[in-house]
């Protein structure tokens, strides 16, 4: 893994270009003082656009489009440098708990100097909005990074020789200057599903498959493969041609990774319960979060259709996940997620999921996307003796993250073995896992398993100011806002306007995702 991560490297350390910047640029003081005191973190600017060298005059941005090209390049140099210390960390690792965190490193880092690279070579397609994607994205690996030493109580030995601060703060400090809230993204959502989906593609979710698969997947031997797994060896990399895997009936007991490279896969079944993937790792296990996964998705354009994602370590294992997504331009349509405890980790990039079903207890929901959740079903099951479900942990870290979770025309109720027992167990919409956690209900029906206050607290009064959990236009038992809590960050949307300005404000980009929800947007 180190040897093909280096080889990456020595690839990306070259690449720090970006288009020019238009003739009506503004001109402005050429200092990086000046630059630098308009970032969040000035003092980390100045370091790193001074280290070793006192810069020419000729080298001091004179544009705004300039000085963010200079924190790019700068937020790719430290990136590469910090891939190659990680790498050199592996010898200093003295258990399997550290090895399985710093392992989550390498593919982290690598994924951040592949998105940094997307940014600094854009196509004539890329817009400022996905500059924000793919720095939102990076900045959620990082903080990932760090999570899965935490979570294996593993933090003294290699974590503190992992430079996440000044990236996060140099990345951090391009977000403020990029600023794509104020740029309203272009339609793309039609007819209920993005418009980022060819028409090929919607074929694909809209209608019954009536076509060739380019592999066929049978437990059976009626197949081209016996296992998902190998299958996904023939995929061709780096294809822009959508890439057909038919899954038959069965249950597949296999952990299975679309790796990066594996762009525009297409996983369909035979139906939701028919066709399962099922795996069992866990934190309980000896697993990070990250990898617990039983399907792992990082390639771009990914679908899947009627299939059922399961993670069967049960909630005495804790965090186990069924599906973690962070492809861009990913869509799943009637698929199951079965789990208890984190569930579904949308962990980055841009999600949207239609006529799915999501079961599980604790932050069953959560993660760092700015993903959609559309006509939906989402049940509680029963959690461990003394837990309280909660279905939402949306993990914002920065304000300007273009991310967030929203959970539209969609239906909250209990399952099965929560319903007896509803009076004995609490359930709660969502809960702030970091600082500007941000998530949203609208028009979804809310049945009466639902806390009347609603919203559950981290720890004390954390991220409570800096939140922002919103409700617009819910239905059923539990849908009033009149008993929900009073927190600053809490805003039970009542009016158009204040629903108008919502949305361009992109929460997960609004026009993007969102023109046919109902909300009104001017």
């Amino acid at each position: 893994m180190a040897k093909q991560s280096l080889t990456l490297i020595t690839v990306f350390i070259s690449l720090f270009s970006l288009s020019s910047p238009s003739p009506s640029s503004n001109i402005f003081p050429n200092t990086i003082d000046f630059w630098c005191n308009k970032t969040p973190h000035p003092q980390t600017c100045k370091h790193f656009a001074l280290i070793n060298r006192e810069p020419r005059q000729d080298d001091i941005p004179k544009t705004a489009f300039q000085f963010k090209n200079l924190i790019l390049r700068i937020a790719m140099q430290q990136s590469v440098e910090a891939q190659i210390q990680i790498m050199w960390l592996g010898t200093k690792c003295r258990s399997k708990q550290e090895k399985t965190a710093w392992s989550n490193c390498i593919t982290l880092y690598q994924d951040t100097i592949n998105l940094l690279n997307q940014a600094l070579n854009p196509t004539k397609q890329s817009s400022t909005y996905d500059l924000q994607t793919w720095l939102s994205t990076a900045l959620t690996n990082i903080d990932t990074c760090q999570t899965g030493f935490h979570e294996l109580r593993v933090v003294n030995n290699v974590l503190p020789f992992i430079p996440n601060k000044n990236i996060s703060e140099i990345i951090s400090d391009f977000l403020a200057l990029n600023n794509a809230s104020s740029f309203i993204p272009p339609k793309t959502h039609k007819n209920g599903f993005p418009t980022w989906l060819s028409p090929n593609d919607r074929k694909l979710l809209e209608s019954p498959p009536s076509f060739i698969p380019d592999v066929v997947v049978a437990k059976d031997g009626s197949g081209n493969f016996e296992t998902i797994r190998e299958a996904l060896k023939v995929v061709p990399k780096m294809s822009q041609k959508r890439f057909v895997i038919y899954v038959k009936r069965g249950v597949y007991n296999e952990n299975i990774e679309i790796e990066n490279s594996m762009k525009n896969v297409m996983l369909y079944g035979d139906g939701i319960k028919l066709t399962i993937i099922s795996g069992s790792r866990s934190v309980g296990g000896g697993f990070t979060t990250f990898d617990s996964a039983t399907v792992a998705i990082r390639g771009d354009g990914f679908i899947g259709r009627g299939i059922t994602f399961r993670n069967s370590a049960g909630p005495e294992k804790h965090q186990a996940v069924a599906v973690r997504c962070g492809g861009d331009f990913s869509v799943f349509y009637r698929c199951g997620f079965e789990g208890y405890q984190d569930t579904l980790y949308v962990h980055s990039q841009r999600q949207f999921y239609r006529d799915c079903y999501i079961y599980g207890t604790v932050d069953f929901i959560f993660g760092n996307a700015a993903v959609v959740f559309q006509s939906c079903n989402i049940y509680a099951r029963r959690p461990m003796q003394k837990q309280k479900n909660v279905i939402t942990a949306q993990g914002r870290t920065d304000p300007n993250q273009n991310t967030g979770i929203c959970i539209q025309n969609s239906r909250v109720m209990a399952a099965q073995d929560l319903a007896p027992v509803l009076s004995s167990f609490k359930t709660f919409l969502g809960r702030p896992w970091r600082e500007y956690s941000r998530t949203v209900f609208l028009q979804t029906y809310l049945d009466e398993l639902i806390e009347p206050a609603g919203w559950l607290e981290w720890k004390d009064d954390f991220a409570l100011e800096t939140l922002y959990y919103g409700e617009f236009k819910n239905l059923g038992p539990r849908a009033s806002t009149r008993d929900r809590v009073k927190w600053r960050g809490f805003h039970a949307i009542t009016s158009a306007t204040e629903a108008s300005k919502f949305t361009v404000e992109n929460f997960i980009g609004g026009r993007s995702w969102l023109p046919d929800t109902g909300i009104p947007f001017f």
